[in-house]
């Protein structure tokens, strides 16, 4: 991990190396932060966001029913297909350009299968922290059209809905840009917030700072995060306080 600083931000790289694993016959998982048996105090989050797991399951496989309580909960396919069913009773098929968001409030039970029986299922699972403890469980699904985040943040989450987006019990915002090579994003990070920066998919510049597949980098402060993609490239953003 690297950090670079001026008077009014820290910039710190996250490399995909150094993230914990979890591998067995049906799951190949990377934890950005803390999550079953990697436990690293160093780190445990990044303001509400608590959780990135970039997963690949193979086919088939999958969490059979378990429980959440008081967590908002994303996931975002990057290939694949993934078969959802919760208590509430909703049961559908995530694809790419979906989100799927559960607000697990006062508890909420849900499975997750790949849903090819040829081919592994390629996500990211994302938990924020919401505002207050005890919020009723919910759940929604929305798709977004892929031109509406190629060259540009397409917001697929926030706390208060806007742009068509998911709606979290947090005052974050969850975006998802598509690049290709050459291509450059910017986004400015206002002076008592933060960001971080996912690199699902392909090669960015960010900063002067050269990512790969599974990196991030965070911004706390204000500061700008400039992004230019050494080719196809697919980044989540997270605006948090």
């Amino acid at each position: 991990m690297t950090t670079q600083s001026t008077a009014s931000s820290t910039l710190t790289v996250r490399r995909a190396a150094d993230r914990g694993h979890t591998l067995i016959d049906w799951l190949d998982s990377r934890h950005t932060f803390s999550f079953g048996g990697y436990q690293d105090d160093a780190h445990m989050g990044f303001g509400p966001l608590r959780v990135i797991n970039d997963d690949r399951v193979g086919p088939s496989g999958g969490f059979g029913e378990h429980g959440h309580r008081d967590m908002e909960i994303l996931t975002w396919v990057l290939d694949g297909e993934l078969r959802h069913r919760d208590s509430l009773g909703h049961e559908s098929t995530l694809r790419p350009g979906q989100v799927q968001v559960m607000s697990a409030g006062k508890g909420i039970r849900h499975s997750e299968f790949n849903a090819s029986s040829d081919k592994a299922v390629h996500f990211l699972q994302v938990w924020i922290m919401p505002d207050r403890a005890g919020h009723p469980p919910a759940y929604a699904e929305l798709g977004f059209r892929a031109e509406g985040r190629q060259g540009r943040w397409q917001v697929i989450a926030s706390g208060d809905g806007h742009a068509g987006s998911a709606l979290i019990h947090q005052d974050a915002t969850v975006s998802v840009a598509t690049l290709k090579a050459g291509q450059v994003v910017e986004t400015p990070v206002q002076a008592g917030r933060r960001a971080w920066l996912h690199v699902a998919l392909g090669e960015v510049r960010v900063n002067d700072v050269d990512l790969h597949p599974g990196d991030a980098v965070s911004l706390a402060g204000a500061g700008k995060l400039s992004l230019k993609a050494a080719g196809d490239a697919e980044v989540m953003l997270f605006d948090l306080p």
